[in-house]
């Protein structure tokens, strides 16, 4: 048996991705899942008065928390279940939504003997939130395409005026796109301007003005239909009399792109993230991939879990815990990465590029892109 409990206004983070999108779910809510066996499935029954439409059994309508410990009893004490397994992860944050006052509660009110079969569902909230159907994957595709859309608009003359515009202004350009479609932000919206040398010169490293010849970079994501996503683009302020980035830039794009293709060959279903790390960087390396680092999570209905970590900002060995996770298919990821090298047109300065698209892994496809990555960069 799997049981999750929360409160109102205190979503356990597995319960609401469990519910239509369209209900309330007023004061104590419980989920009740029991593995009937390979031939009659999971049953679902819903002990609480949120109408959860034809998604689960629901013995109860009204309101009254007693009433619901009482029906709880009796269903535990009919299905005897060998273990219980309730929302306490100790790796996964996600997995550890039960809150001590409902944990406390569940004690008192389980039929005797049963509290001492209460084990960490970690194993299955993990799996839940990792792991998306054909229909979804699809739904997904469409979150990120729009996303993308949004960066693509951020990346242009409506809403940068070279000299004019400053960072804090494309934020908050970038947010109001956002609203203007009834999306959240997935995130706190972050962009940033590298000057060129010139400009470094002239007004100094810290200026938030945006110029004609330097770089600016987002870090990016919304949230719509339940799912988030994160993006790291890059955009060229373009001189007068050019036409496109500075080589050395688009070497460095290029070399970036190469460790994504790395990133992606390497996915094996039941490897950790940890492996994946090790296997990605070697191979990078061996390629002569200009100073790779991974830093890549799970993505989907939350933003940083629950699946493999791969790597860290800080981290490029191992990391314990999360990294020990394995992967599975039909789940998706952040592919954030960067590269790192020189840019003669800058006066030789090493230039970090970091980059960052969602993916999908699959059985039928392997790891891909669920919408485009960026090959070139935006233009203004």
């Amino acid at each position: 048996m799997w049981l999750i409990l929360c409160q109102e206004d205190n979503p356990d983070p597995v319960h609401r991705t469990m519910l239509p999108m369209d209900c309330w779910t007023p004061i104590l809510q419980i989920l009740l899942f029991y593995d009937q066996g390979p031939e009659k499935g999971v049953r679902r029954v819903n002990l609480s008065g949120t109408d959860t439409k034809d998604l689960f059994e629901q013995p109860y309508n009204g309101q009254e928390e007693s009433q619901q410990w009482e029906l709880l009893q009796k269903l535990v004490a009919e299905l005897d279940p060998k273990r219980i397994g309730i929302n306490i992860g100790a790796v996964q944050w996600s997995a550890g939504g039960l809150t001590y006052n409902l944990h406390q509660q569940l004690l008192q009110n389980l039929p005797g003997g049963y509290a001492q079969r209460l084990v960490s569902a970690e194993d299955a909230c993990t799996r839940w939130l990792e792991t998306f159907t054909a229909d979804e994957l699809q739904i997904y595709q469409h979150v990120v395409r729009m996303a993308h859309q949004i960066i693509v608009r951020c990346y242009s003359r409506e809403a940068i005026i070279p000299g004019v515009t400053t960072i804090t202004d494309l934020r908050w350009y970038y947010w109001q796109q956002c609203a203007d479609r009834g999306l959240d932000v997935a995130f706190l919206p972050y962009f940033r301007v590298h000057h060129s040398p010139a400009n470094q010169e002239k007004y100094g490293k810290t200026d938030p003005v945006i110029r004609q010849g330097d770089m600016v970079h987002c870090d990016v994501g919304i949230r719509y239909m339940g799912y988030n996503s994160d993006h790291q683009e890059w955009a060229y302020i373009v001189p007068a009399g050019q036409r496109e980035a500075p080589k050395g830039f688009q070497q460095l794009l290029l070399q970036a792109n190469r460790l994504q293709d790395v990133f992606m060959a390497e996915f094996r279903e039941g490897k950790t993230g940890n492996e994946l790390l090790v296997k990605i960087l070697q191979t990078a390396r061996a390629k002569g991939i200009p100073q790779p680092k991974v830093y890549s999570h799970n993505l989907g209905h939350l933003l940083h879990e629950p699946g493999p970590l791969i790597g860290l900002p800080w981290q490029q060995e191992r990391c314990p815990g999360r990294g020990d996770v394995k992967l599975v298919y039909d789940s998706c990821f952040a592919m954030e990465l960067c590269v790192t090298d020189i840019v003669p047109e800058w006066d030789n300065q090493e230039f970090r590029l970091s980059v960052e698209q969602d993916v999908a892994f699959t059985r039928q496809n392997g790891c891909q892109p669920l919408d485009d990555r960026q090959i070139r960069f935006h233009l203004v």
